[in-house]
């Protein structure tokens, strides 16, 4: 029995290993009873007919108010944030052909996070303004940081080689640069920016409506459209440039786009839920152990992360019940052993 199929999607047609779809399933079926849960759980806990019922338009107002006005827009952020970053994490993790690489550990996150903090404290200074940019200035801002950061970080790559800590060395530079940007704007900002600023630095689904959404899906599909096409290259990426530019790759041109790609689908998430750290990291290689992939598959990779964050939302409303913990900080936890673990692994195996 062969272990690949061909999925055909119109004129699409595309060879996938069996394991990988039987992967993408379990992973869309947990993602489902997770959203499925963030829906019904809390203060107002309702039945799961209920929730269908009020997503339905029918049921009671307060049904119809706790689902669609408040808690759909915060489970839908965290699909669509969740999705990026993990897709991201995968492209940086294939081009770099470094198991360490991920946007928010070279450094990229605090770049966006820097933008949007300037954002922030400049909406407070400039009434006329302060609506724009609340909408539109934030995300733009944030973008503007993330790919200052990223061309910070590719310099230093350039010298120093994407090979074993060099990444992680550099991206915790620039991490610590943009960090100390970020305080001193802090610290110039009127009290009541600073204390804006602060909250949404801790990083959280909470809070956001249907507009951060908005924004972010619509970066989503910006960056994931030509991603179909440039996708076919990362196989070949993956094995070197030399051998990328004997298949007939400009690889120059190709890692440029995908990282481009990246840092996109890095800043704008960063600037509606503010730094999510670690689902960059650890999404791409869940979706990778559980497919026995050589290299991160981006559509398990982005169902994985949708599920780690949302997962983790969920520890972050109940696991200190009544006070709600930010999701950052829920994801830092999951993190941060996961990174040891694989600093451990990679000096046992400096091919991994």
């Amino acid at each position: 029995m062969s272990a690949s199929t061909t999925l055909r999607v119109g004129m699409f047609s595309q060879q996938v290993r069996r394991r990988t779809v039987v992967v993408c399933a379990l992973l869309l079926v947990a993602t489902v009873l997770l959203a499925g849960a963030g829906l019904a759980l809390g203060d107002y806990t309702l039945a799961p007919g209920d929730v269908v019922a009020a997503l339905r338009g029918e049921g009671s107002a307060r049904d119809h108010l706790v689902v669609n006005a408040i808690r759909l827009p915060r489970v839908a952020l965290g699909i669509v944030v969740g999705v990026c970053l993990a897709v991201a994490g995968a492209i940086v993790q294939t081009t770099a052909r470094n198991a360490l690489a991920s946007p928010d550990l070279l450094g990229v996150s605090a770049g966006a996070g820097a933008g949007a903090v300037a954002a922030i404290v400049l909406s407070g200074t400039n009434a006329a303004g302060a609506a724009a940019l609340e909408v539109i200035g934030t995300p733009l801002a944030a973008l503007l940081g993330g790919v200052v950061a990223a061309a910070i970080v590719g310099l230093l790559l350039r010298v120093t080689g994407t090979t074993g800590l060099s990444p992680l060395l550099a991206g915790v530079g620039v991490s610590a640069l943009f960090g100390g940007l970020t305080s001193w704007m802090l610290t110039a900002a009127s009290i009541d920016d600073a204390a804006r600023a602060n909250a949404w630095l801790a990083g959280s689904l909470g809070g956001r409506g249907w507009s951060e959404v908005a924004a972010v899906t619509v970066a989503a599909v910006a960056a994931l459209a030509p991603l179909i096409v440039l996708s076919s290259r990362l196989p070949a990426l993956e094995l070197g440039p030399s051998i990328a530019t004997s298949l007939g790759y400009r690889v120059p041109q190709s890692v440029g786009l995908l990282l481009l790609i990246a840092v996109v689908l890095t800043s704008v998430p960063v600037a509606a839920a503010g730094p999510i750290g670690f689902i960059a990291l650890v999404a791409p290689h869940l979706a990778r152990l559980a497919c026995r992939s050589p290299r991160p598959p981006l559509v398990a990779s982005g169902i994985a992360g949708a599920a780690l964050l949302l997962a983790s939302d969920l520890v972050a409303r109940f696991a200190l019940a009544p006070l709600l913990l930010p999701t950052g900080a829920v994801t830092a936890v999951i993190g941060a052993p996961f990174l040891i673990w694989l600093l451990v692994r990679s000096r046992k195996d400096p091919t991994q």
